[in-house]
């Protein structure tokens, strides 16, 4: 343990001595994270460092090597203060580095108060109850892992699988340390111990971790995946039943024209479709109107619609049908707001009140 911290000092001290040579000023502090924070040493533990600079003078001061006497390697690397102020915004759990390191060295307290600036603003996100914006950040990880399972369920080889299952692992992971509102304070061995002792989790998800890892096959690979993915999404729709998302009242103002753009955009699509048979352009108008909906509902607090259920691929006219009776059961939001869907007998008529309107606009 003793020559360990002696080499961890000896490094410290040579990139103190590069730095007063080639760019002096440039360090603003350096903190040490990792094994030799938490206490998780052993003989080959590299030394984690973070040398934060204050301008792109630092880049040089990088470096990484292999110390073939110990049979280990250092990387030495530096981190910007941007870097540290993205970390604090807390859009993933890996920000060890800002929030636990032991500073060493700092040439003058003023960084040392900045750090604990941005220090004490991650406290205070952490400190505030689990809230919507919490739950969009675990679900942009969610998206990621999704990503990664569809990678590895049209993969054949068995090296491809893997790796895209491992990515999925990597951000499941990450989604529950968000969903949690924490992050990760230890390394990748003590994963397991730190994702145990969250609350918001699936049933045995370590246990469906290793299931993966120890996986032999491509199709037992999938499986046990799927499984995971599967249990994660009815981890996630559980903690979102219990927030409250908050979402914009519906106004005359938000709504207005959005009716009179999806007839625009897909009436005549699906009227087309029929008409020609066209599963594709049925489907796929479905699909964006859809979409637009699922937008709009995000934001704004309107009932949902499912478009898709309109699709009958035997049965196109009846298809189109169903998407008019949809399309003019949103003319119901309009109606609650105080709107009526813009409607002009002719191309004059809407030239007279297009025109009539720049008047009014003029007069504002």
């Amino acid at each position: 343990m003793y020559a360990l911290e002696k080499r961890n000092g000896r490094i410290i001290e040579a990139i103190l001595e590069k730095e007063k040579k080639l760019c002096p000023g440039t360090i603003a502090l350096i903190g040490i994270y990792g094994s030799f924070l938490t206490g998780d040493i052993h003989p080959l533990s590299d030394l984690d460092l973070l040398i934060l600079i204050n301008d792109d003078r630092g880049w040089q001061l990088g470096t990484a090597f292999i110390q073939e006497d110990q049979g280990v390697a250092h990387d030495i690397y530096c981190t910007s203060w941007e870097s540290l102020r993205q970390d604090a915004c807390f859009t993933h759990p890996h920000i060890s580095k800002l929030m636990d390191s032991r500073i060493v060295y700092c040439a003058d307290e003023k960084y040392r108060s900045e750090l604990e600036k941005l220090r004490e603003q991650v406290r205070n996100k952490m400190t505030e109850p689990f809230g919507e914006e919490d739950y969009r950040k675990a679900e942009n990880e969610l998206k990621e892992a999704q990503c990664c399972y569809a990678k590895a369920m049209i993969a054949t080889d068995l090296d491809h699988v893997r790796r895209q299952a491992g990515g999925a692992v990597y951000y499941v992971e990450n989604a529950i340390a968000l969903l949690n509102k924490t992050y990760f304070r230890k390394g990748v061995k003590r994963r397991y111990e730190e994702l145990n002792d969250m609350e918001r989790k699936p049933v045995k998800l370590c246990e469906m971790i290793d299931d993966i890892l120890t996986a032999e096959t491509v199709a037992c690979i999938k499986d046990r995946l799927t499984l995971l993915m599967q249990e994660l999404d009815s981890c996630f729709q559980k903690v979102k039943q219990s927030i409250q998302i908050k979402k914009k009242p519906a106004s005359a103002e938000i709504l207005s024209g959005t009716y009179e753009e999806m007839f625009s955009n897909w009436h005549g699509k699906i009227v087309l479709a029929a008409e020609n048979d066209d599963c594709h352009l049925a489907f796929m108008s479905l699909e964006s109107l859809n979409e637009m909906l699922d937008d709009i509902a995000r934001e704004v607090d309107i009932r949902p619609y499912n478009v898709l259920s309109a699709y009958i691929p035997g049965n196109l006219q009846k298809t189109a049908e169903k998407a008019e009776t949809i399309l003019q059961s949103y003319l119901q939001e309009y109606k609650r707001v105080g709107l009526k869907e813009k409607r002009c007998a002719d191309i004059e008529s809407f030239i007279e009140v297009y025109l009539e309107s720049a008047k009014h606009d003029l007069n504002m």
